[in-house]
């Protein structure tokens, strides 16, 4: 009764606003506990540190609880008394069960446990799930088909976004305006615990990054090469999200606020509730932020004035800093239970919320031709220069809510290993956006000042359904086979709305700009894979099939029927992957996987956006997926103070998508710049990929990154075939390079200073000439409380310097642009750790040469 009264106070105390969560915790703590001591230790009396000892109740199961050994084999646990039976599991050491009956305080003795012979001549990899409480000794390591970063590490990110924090993940870049990219390729997968998400919304981008926090995140898994068990899609890799789903017994949480400027503030609280064979968790959390951008451009023309019309901008200035408020907030909560020793089912579910409001202003000068229309021989008259204003201001709202809902279970068979695995997800999104734009400019044919007024409507709604089945089959000690299926169906409704008031005139709907679609894409999917190890040898051998059913219906106003188009394939997607174990810190890696890209869904619909009148961009029905194989050559170095990962690939795509630039004249003779994807040609990427960290002392470590890659291009499109003005060649090669240092010191056991910095080289594209970027961040943090809590302190980009400066050159004109997505932040953030229990996560099943710690790509965490 008084642990009972104990417990309530600490929730009252603690976790004001969160109570309802724990209503149920205080029934488990009814009966007195007592105290009981022991040790693990090997046969020749060595203590067996961080073994996993779990107390299993035969009568009430939930009376079971588990701790883990201190460093020299000890344990301390409260039990209520009764007959157990006492599992014991540690790294290297075969599993032990004895039986104990428990019925006053006291001390256990010792229990001996037997080395268990290596099915992998690995010993690390061969037990998966044994988890302990304590700081990562490194943020990122090596496995054989991915990398892992714990943002944990990360002081410069704390009390930051999602997208702060990748930013800071090796192999991994993210532009001034969230653009994320790996080794310079955007066509990224997204994951969120193993499976697509709604939590990134509906083509959100940058805006859906920001609302994650990083507190949430647990881990991020880098794919640059995936396998066949991996979903095919995504030529530059996978990036998996795996958010935190604590595994303590009781009850255990931490509540975080940030404050900061541009002016944001966040709340997050991520808790959870273990007690016998059930799990509970709760993660939520909310915020506001500001956000302020710049993007100034420069457009010049190289053709022959003479041959132009009258409005035709030979120079252009356009001069835009938008400004923007969010609010947002999204709730995950579940549970996992054990249903019986070899079944296990979870369940999820998530709320997302993102409200947007935004008001941007933009100036432009431009110098025209000016003539007589009426003159003989018009265009070729002469004319004169003349220089015109116009400003246009844009306000408008966007609010996004997402639902998602997750189911799994989990079936061993038989004594085998054997394992079968099954989920499903639902998930809706749906997005809605209304802005007013008011454009003060000139009209070139009346010669009279004009103020146009547009409204802009968009809706987009998303609804998938995701299933899927897993098999595992152990064969022998050091092999595995597997297989599964999975069928997606994504559908995405769009609507756009743009009307027009010119002089406090009649409204008028804008045709071109007024439209609706509907995308359908159901992809079913199959694979097997083979793995096994041969002494230092090993190797992984997949095939995927995936079948592709794409249904596109749109129609704008301006056309006289529906569009119907509609495409079906059927993919194979091989993957080999080899190792060899050098010694035990030595290790080669080759590997190869063919990948698809499919073009998103807003590429293939020909409407454009009207939020920048002089930018369009139209999608194109005609577009195609783009194919790549991909190699990769890896060798990883792993001791005490170093570890050191260069990598060397190289892709070959087909079907390559580039983005076709062609300049034109809108309704009031002002030069407009039209962007639309297409295929053309292939594509060649090619570069060494370097991941490092070293510890010099106990108080400082490094982790360090360096990608030096290229292209080469050949390819060419004609947007309006037998016109050369119009013929763009893609054929072109460039080179880049990327730096990332980050240095973290710890003068002391509860101070930690960081200071990071990042380097992006010029890069000449197929159009595009990109000058270089640097930027340097620094975060400090104080552990107080009792180790309870952490306060943290971080300034983004401390010199201003983070912004995308670009030069472009066509046959017909020039174009400079700069970018400032964010100006110089700082926030200061307050944590708060309330726990009871200690972190235990008994083996599941034996982990081989070349599985994943997430199962596949559709599982989060081990369980």
């Amino acid at each position: 009764m008084r642990n009972r009264m104990e417990m309530s106070s600490i929730i009252r105390n603690r976790t004001i606003g969160l109570t309802f969560v724990l209503g149920a915790a205080s029934l488990a703590f009814a009966q007195q506990k007592v105290n009981v001591t022991g040790k693990i230790a090997d046969r020749q009396n060595n203590f067996v540190p961080y073994a996993s000892v779990t107390f299993s109740n035969k009568a009430n199961k939930l009376y079971s609880d588990a701790t883990l050994t201190d460093e020299k084999g000890n344990y301390q646990i409260a039990l209520t008394p009764g007959n157990y039976d006492v599992i014991i599991e540690a790294i290297d050491f075969k599993k032990s069960t004895v039986n104990k009956q428990i019925s006053s305080a006291g001390n256990l003795g010792t229990f001996t446990v037997e080395y268990e012979g290596s099915a992998t001549n690995a010993k690390t990899q061969d037990i998966q799930g044994v988890t302990i409480t304590a700081q990562a000794v490194k943020a990122y390591r090596v496995e054989i088909d991915k990398k892992v970063y714990d943002p944990s590490l990360d002081i410069v990110a704390k009390g930051g976004n999602l997208q702060d924090v990748l930013a800071n993940v090796p192999s991994v870049d993210v532009d001034t305006d969230g653009t994320v990219s790996m080794r310079g390729n955007t066509n990224v997968r997204f994951l969120i615990n193993g499976k697509p998400s709604s939590m990134l919304g509906i083509d959100d981008g940058a805006n859906a990054l920001q609302s994650i926090p990083a507190d949430q995140i647990e881990r991020i898994e880098v794919i640059t090469n995936p396998s066949s068990k991996y979903e095919a899609s995504g030529t530059a890799g996978i990036l998996n999200i795996i958010l935190k789903k604590s595994k303590k017994v009781g009850f255990n949480g931490s509540v975080e606020g940030t404050l900061g400027y541009l002016p944001t503030s966040r709340l997050n609280t991520n808790l959870s509730w273990r007690k016998g064979n059930w799990t509970y968790y709760i993660n939520g959390g909310g915020g506001y932020s500001r956000n302020k951008s710049t993007n100034n451009s420069e457009f010049n023309s190289f053709l022959d004035p003479e041959t132009l019309t009258d409005g035709f901008s030979v120079r252009s200035l356009q001069n835009s800093e938008n400004k923007s408020e969010n609010k947002y907030y999204n709730v995950t909560s579940g549970f996992l239970v054990d249903l019986t020793e070899k079944a296990t089912l979870n369940a999820s579910v998530m709320f997302r919320n993102y409200n947007n409001e935004s008001t941007g202003n933009t100036a432009y000068f431009d110098h025209v031709i000016i003539k007589n229309r009426t003159a003989a021989g018009y265009p070729n008259v002469p004319y004169t220069f003349e220089d015109q204003f116009t400003n246009r201001l844009n306000e408008g709202t966007n609010v996004n809510n997402s639902f998602q809902a997750d189911l799994g279970y989990d079936q061993k068979i038989g004594d085998s290993g054997q394992l079968l695995s099954l989920a499903g997800s639902y998930q809706k999104s749906k997005s809605d956006g209304n802005s007013v734009t008011t454009e003060n400019g000139f009209d070139n044919e009346l010669d009279i000042p004009t103020i146009a007024l547009n409204n802009i409507l968009t809706a987009s709604e998303n609804t998938k359904y995701l299933a899927k089945a897993d098999y595992e089959l152990p064969i022998g000690e050091s092999s595995k086979f597997e297989a599964g299926a999975r069928f997606d169906a994504n559908k995405n409704d769009y609507d756009y709305f743009v009307d027009e008031s010119r002089n406090n005139g009649p409204v008028a709907v804008l045709p071109n700009f007024t439209s609706q679609t509907s995308y359908q894409e159901n992809i079913l999917a199959a694979y097997a894979q083979f793995k096994s190890k041969i002494d230092n040898f090993g190797y992984q051998l997949g095939l995927r099939a995936e079948n592709t059913d794409i249904d596109v219906n749109f129609k704008r106003i301006s056309d006289a029927e529906q569009i119907n188009v509609s495409k079906n394939y059927l993919k194979f997607f091989p993957s080999v992957f080899l190792s060899y174990d050098l010694d035990k810190n030595n290790q080669l890696l080759l590997n190869y996987s063919r990948r698809i890209n499919r073009p998103r869904s807003f590429f293939l619909i020909p409407f454009m956006s009207y939020n920048n009148n002089r930018n369009l961009f139209n999608g194109n029905p005609d577009l195609n997926p783009t194919y790549e194989n991909s190699f990769e050559l890896g060798y990883n170095l792993s001791k005490n103070k170093l570890t050191i990962n260069p990598t060397l690939y190289y892709k070959k795509s087909q079907d390559e998508v580039n983005m076709y630039q062609y300049s034109g004249l809108n309704d009031d003779g002002n030069t407009v710049i039209y962007t639309m994807p297409v295929n053309a040609g292939t594509e060649a990427q090619y570069g060494l990929d370097i991941n490092a960290t070293y510890d010099p002392f106990k108080w400082w470590k490094i982790m360090g990154s360096a990608d030096l890659f290229g292209y080469k291009n050949e390819g060419s499109y004609n947007l309006f075939p037998g016109n050369p003005l119009t013929e763009i060649d893609f054929s072109g090669d460039g080179f880049s390079t990327r730096f990332r240092l980050t240095n973290t010191f710890k003068p002391t056991k509860t101070t930690s200073f960081q200071i990071q910095g990042f380097y992006r080289g010029a890069q000449n594209t197929v159009q595009q000439k990109r000058e270089p970027m640097y930027a340097v961040n620094l975060g400090a943090s104080q552990t107080i409380w009792k180790g309870n809590g952490t306060i943290s302190f971080n300034i983004q980009d401390i010199f201003n310097t983070r912004a995308r400066e670009n030069f472009q050159t066509t046959a017909t004109y020039s174009q400079y642009s700069y970018m400032q997505w964010q100006p110089r932040q700082f926030s200061i953030s307050l944590s708060y750790r309330f726990k009871q229990g200690d972190k235990v996560e008994a083996p599941k099943r034996k982990k081989d040469i070349n599985s994943n710690s997430s199962g596949d790509d559709d599982q989060g965490p081990p369980m």
